[in-house]
């Protein structure tokens, strides 16, 4: 049964992860108009705030006051439903993201299982944008997505059950744990795997060089082509938290997660989430976009056989 007190606790929660969200979201667009401005040698957003520091709220208020246009044809339930299909997936993950010792909403028996579980969803929000847009190119971009997305999730699922293999736990925090002693990233079975996952990871949320769904050269937009408004916002939230949440479970399952000397815990688990972020970032404003059947066999033609061969090794070391 549900006491009031522990309703109040759940609000809390919840409007903490929310407020962490949105926050998070708008400096990440801020901070990669930043690195990308600095790549390419010039200044990027100056004129709201400073150095353009309140640049995403000014963006926050236009897309409020967008107009929410529906194009005519469309698949009204499918088109409507699709941004919360991709948000709310992305908003579930951080119910088992450990951002410090207790500082965690649920500490799950299965919680790395459950994160790949929920966040895989976000394929049918994608897929319903393409497909009830009433758009060829929007259809093209999801169509994409999903077979890019089915790929490389094959490659980034072997490379974390090679850390099971090693943590002995699906639970977030006993991963953690199992990395007293060192950091797995560490160990040269877990450095290929850390290697493979942070390239899936970013082909999984369809960053460059791997964002073909929305490669605006031959699709317009992709999937998102038709949205405006907040509706539009909400496939960029998705985005951004996507990309925070992947780069949390690598810090998490690879770099030792909140631990750290001299720092509180929270302060090291978001030093190297951002960190990967920063990495991330980086490789988008230097590598070009592939070619669709690059990034297909890159999927199944190299990180696949990579990561298979690595967990042998990994399982054979571990019996020997």
């Amino acid at each position: 049964m549900v006491t009031l007190s522990s309703l109040i606790v759940m609000v809390l929660v919840v409007s903490a992860v929310l407020g962490f969200i949105s926050a998070s979201a708008m400096f990440l667009i801020w901070w990669e108009r930043k690195v990308s401005a600095h790549i390419q040698t010039r200044f990027g957003p100056m004129r709201v705030g400073w150095h353009g520091v309140l640049q995403p709220i000014a963006d926050a208020i236009k897309l409020l006051c967008k107009e929410d246009i529906v194009p005519v044809g469309v698949d009204k339930w499918v088109w409507w439903l699709a941004p919360f299909f991709v948000t709310v997936p992305a908003v579930m993950a951080f119910v088992a993201i450990p951002f410090g010792k207790n500082l965690i909403v649920q500490d799950l028996n299965l919680g790395i299982l459950y994160i790949i579980a929920i966040t895989s969803t976000g394929i049918f929000g994608i897929f319903m944008a393409g497909w009830g847009s009433n758009n060829k190119y929007s259809l093209l971009g999801g169509m994409r997505s999903a077979a890019q997305i089915i790929s490389y999730e094959i490659p980034l699922l072997i490379s974390i059950i090679t850390v099971l293999l090693f943590s002995g736990s699906l639970s977030m925090q006993k991963i953690v744990t199992a990395q007293a002693k060192y950091w797995f990233i560490l160990n040269p079975s877990l450095f290929v795997a850390f290697f493979v996952y942070i390239i899936s990871a970013t082909a999984e949320v369809n960053r460059a060089p791997f964002d073909l769904p929305e490669a605006e050269s031959e699709l317009v937009a992709g999937f998102h082509t038709e949205y405006s408004g907040m509706k539009f916002a909400m496939f960029f939230i998705a985005e951004y938290t996507n990309m925070f949440t992947i780069s949390a479970i690598a810090a998490t399952l690879f770099l030792g997660g909140w631990r750290g000397p001299l720092l509180p815990g929270p302060v090291w688990f978001l030093i190297k989430t951002y960190t990967i972020i920063f990495v991330l970032m980086w490789v988008r404003w230097t590598f070009p976009r592939v070619r669709v059947d690059q990034l297909m066999g890159f999927a199944w033609k190299v990180l696949t056989p990579i990561s298979l061969v690595n967990l042998i090794i990994a399982g054979w070391f571990i019996l020997k």
